[in-house]
């Protein structure tokens, strides 16, 4: 790789770090893409997005589409490297800032061979993943249309620099959001027994529950229950009317997703009769499961141990990721490749190991390429 876009893209990424914006918000980080983008002279797709860019390199059929998110989250920097986030209470601190360096990067060294590609590249440079949103805005608009396979890649911590992992089937969780609120009777605390409990009740709501995924749904699935909001009452002696919770569901397939959600229902409103009190359950779907092709697992791996990576074959993680929209529209994979830090994703002093940066640049370059030649032998029969 020549130093100028070796540069060029380290510059690239330490502006995006020092200068974070929120999921819809990205307004400045989709002008600093626009105009990289530009300066290679790479077409941009003029799609309607509010934010984020959507660009191509090459012509024709097969087209592949890559994929990097460009958000950051409300979080206040606590690190100490030297281009640090100048927006208070706003950082990357789940590396998107180098998704994003990474697809520019291999953008440039696909504009620079583009006449030897054997098909269309698609640039998603996507907004608001961290809300479950982008995703979604970007397949309302057409970012998929006449696409053939997706890849998208994520930093990941636990991993070293010259580690990729990824698997076939599901890679990260259904993702969950529920609300549920219990209506009782309010009554003085020295005279409990003239009121109806909420407090109480819904105490032994979230006791019940724990018995989904221990009693009810097979060892071998993951399931997560958790409640983490419970409020009711605003002084010491009375007992409240109402409790209202919220939590999360975690889960791989779509049937235990569903058996979750009965569950859930059925034990909430049977406690809730049961007391005399009515509760009602809201749910609301997140994003799927992330679930990957196999085929194109197997080829990322093959170009990843080709390019000196060693491949780590990963178990299903029940974090969300919304690049499971694009992979229930067309075939593709998401992979993980090392970042090295002793932080985790959204603690406010992780810090991305930057010499992950030119090897991924490469990586992503040489497999965007190849994937095309699969491409064309998949779509024309050729082995």
């Amino acid at each position: 790789m020549s130093e100028s876009i070796a540069d060029s893209i380290h510059q690239l990424f330490r502006k995006l770090h020092q200068h974070p914006e929120l999921s819809n918000q990205e307004y400045e980080t989709t002008k600093t893409i626009r105009s990289y983008l530009q300066k290679a002279h790479i077409r941009i797709l003029e799609l309607g997005a509010k934010t984020g860019v959507i660009a191509e390199i090459g012509s024709g059929s097969p087209v592949l589409a890559l994929r990097a998110d460009i958000d950051a989250l409300p979080i206040n920097e606590q690190t100490a490297c030297n281009y640090k986030s100048q927006t208070p209470d706003v950082m990357h601190a789940c590396g998107h800032d180098v998704h994003t360096s990474i697809l520019m990067g291999a953008a440039y060294l696909l504009k620079q061979h583009e006449q030897d590609l054997k098909g269309t590249i698609r640039l998603l440079f996507q907004p608001a993943e961290e809300n479950f949103s982008g995703a979604l805005q970007f397949i309302d608009i057409g970012a998929l249309k006449g696409v053939d396979a997706i890849l998208g890649l994520h930093n990941n911590p636990n991993l070293a620099i010259n580690q990729m992992a990824s698997r076939a089937g599901p890679f990260s969780a259904n993702v969950d959001r529920i609300e549920i609120t219990i209506k009782g009777v309010g009554a003085h605390a020295a005279r409990p027994e003239s009121g109806i409990d909420p407090i109480v009740i819904g105490a032994q709501i979230v006791s019940a529950i724990q018995t989904i995924s221990s009693r009810t749904i097979s060892g071998l699935d993951a399931v997560i229950v958790s409640i983490t909001k419970f409020q009711g009452g605003n002084t010491w002696n009375v007992i409240p009317e109402t409790v209202e919770m919220e939590g999360t569901v975690r889960t791989l397939t779509p049937q235990v997703r569903a058996k979750v959600k009965q569950q859930l229902q059925s034990i909430i409103e049977n406690i809730a009769i049961a007391m005399g009190a009515k509760a009602e359950l809201r749910w609301f779907d997140g994003p799927p499961s992330v679930i990957n092709d196999g085929k194109w697992v197997a080829f990322a791996q093959s170009i990843a141990k080709q390019m000196g990576y060693e491949v780590i074959d990963f178990k299903p993680q029940l974090g969300g990721e919304d690049f499971a929209h694009y992979l229930h529209q067309v075939p593709g994979a998401f992979i993980n490749l090392g970042s090295q830090s002793p932080y985790a994703l959204h603690h406010p002093k992780f810090e991305i190991n930057i010499d992950m940066i030119m090897p991924a640049v490469n990586y992503l370059y040489i497999l965007a390429k190849q994937a095309l030649i699969e491409l064309e032998h998949q779509l024309t029969g050729i082995k």
